[in-house]
C-alpha cells in the first residue's frame, strides 16, 4: 500500500506501480531510443544547469505536456521521444517544478532514485510552437547565467 510521509516537506510515496490507481499514467521525455521493458536509471549527464553534473534522480510526470518539454529540451541528437513509464520504487514531487516553486505540483512532476520501467512509447504528440520552445530555451539560459542550478540532492 502507498504511504505518504507527512514528516517530509515533500510528499513521499512508498510503493510501486501496483500501489497506484490503474488510470495513473506517467511520461518521460528524452532523445534516447528505448524499448518496452528497458529501465531508465539515474547516473547520466544532466539536461539542464551544469551539463557536467551527473543526475542522481530520474524525472517523470503525470502530464503529457511535461513529457513533451523533456523530449524537446533533452540533450543529444535525434528525435524527441516520450515514453510511458512506471516507477519501480518510491518517488517524490520534483522540487524543481513543485512545492516551493509551484505550490501543489501543478505539473505533476516527480523524481525517483529507483529506475523507471518503459511500458511503451507515446507517438501521438505535438511539440510546442517554435517561439514557445525558444522562449523556454532562453529562460533556461538566463537561469544558467544567474547560477540557478536544479535541485538534485
Amino acid at each position: 500500500m502507498a504511504v505518504v510521509d507527512e514528516t517530509s516537506s515533500q510528499r513521499f510515496y512508498q510503493g510501486t506501480r501496483a500501489d497506484l490507481k490503474p488510470e495513473d499514467r506517467f511520461y518521460h521525455g528524452t532523445r534516447v531510443d528505448l524499448r518496452p521493458g528497458d529501465l531508465i536509471k539515474p547516473g547520466h549527464p544532466a539536461n539542464f544547469g551544469n551539463l557536467e553534473r551527473i543526475t542522481t534522480f530520474v524525472y517523470f510526470s503525470a502530464t503529457l505536456d511535461a513529457g513533451i518539454w523533456g523530449a524537446e529540451l533533452a540533450r543529444g541528437e535525434g528525435p524527441g521521444r516520450i515514453y510511458i513509464v512506471e516507477p519501480t520504487g518510491p518517488f517524490l514531487h520534483d522540487p524543481n517544478l513543485a512545492d516551493k516553486r509551484n505550490p501543489g505540483n501543478p505539473t505533476k512532476s516527480y523524481r525517483a532514485r529507483d529506475p523507471l520501467r518503459v511500458l511503451g512509447e507515446c507517438k501521438d504528440w505535438q511539440g510546442h510552437p517554435a517561439e514557445v520552445l525558444q522562449a523556454m530555451k532562453d529562460h533556461l539560459k538566463r537561469l544558467k547565467q544567474l547560477g540557478v542550478e536544479p535541485i538534485d540532492d
